[in-house]
């Protein structure tokens, strides 16, 4: 089977999550921000292309706005290379951007996903990738939440990143951890993919065909 022609997505790593108006909480942000920094490094070794993704809202808003400290890239990633850069508005990063264009015209069938958060932009982007017919990969760890509480009910950030997460490997996307992911691309291998139906079997206790 040819190997995959993957391009490494990286979401909003920006200060307004890192101890900002809007701290991510699970994983552990120091965490997820070391796994970060390692999958783009593995990226650089594997020759993979690498696309930064910054979130920059209207100078007004109470995150993100335009010339914030918080709407900065962290130096996580301020400090790498990268191939790409796509200024975002929307939670996808393909939505009003040239990302699908700059994916195609470098002939890239697979995007692996990092950054923040999980459950928005991250999924947002995911899923648009998904539809679009690219194949899908989610390094977790390398990624994170915050808790929410609204008139529909409350989920604190651990909730919220596994259910997502199982959701993704549900259908969506491979679900790796970091170390899952650069063991991959040492060993040439293939991530792990799964159905909605094979989830829903081993959930309910019933025998799963290999």
């Amino acid at each position: 089977m040819p190997q995959p022609r993957r391009a490494l997505i990286v979401i909003d790593v920006q200060n307004d999550y890192v101890g900002g108006e809007l701290p991510i909480e699970f994983p552990n942000v120091q965490n997820s921000l070391s796994n970060i920094g390692a999958v783009i490094d593995a990226a650089h070794r594997a020759a993979i292309p690498v696309v930064v993704v910054q979130n920059i809202l209207h100078p007004k808003s109470p995150i993100m706005a335009e010339g914030s400290s918080g709407c900065a890239l962290h130096e996580i990633v301020a400090l790498r290379s990268y191939d790409h850069y796509v200024a975002k508005k929307m939670p996808s990063a393909f939505a009003g951007t040239n990302l699908e264009e700059w994916l195609r015209l470098h002939t890239i069938d697979t995007v692996t996903v990092i950054g923040y958060m999980t459950h928005n932009c991250n999924l947002s982007t995911m899923l648009h990738a998904f539809h679009s017919g690219f194949n899908v990969e989610f390094v977790s760890d390398a990624s994170g939440s915050v808790p929410y509480e609204n008139r529909a009910g409350q989920a604190t950030a651990e909730e919220i990143h596994r259910v997502i997460s199982v959701i993704l490997q549900s259908r969506f996307a491979a679900v790796m951890s970091t170390i899952e992911w650069v063991e991959m691309l040492k060993q040439g291998a293939m991530p792990e993919r799964d159905s909605i139906f094979l989830s829903n079997r081993r959930a309910r206790g019933l025998a799963v065909e290999v």
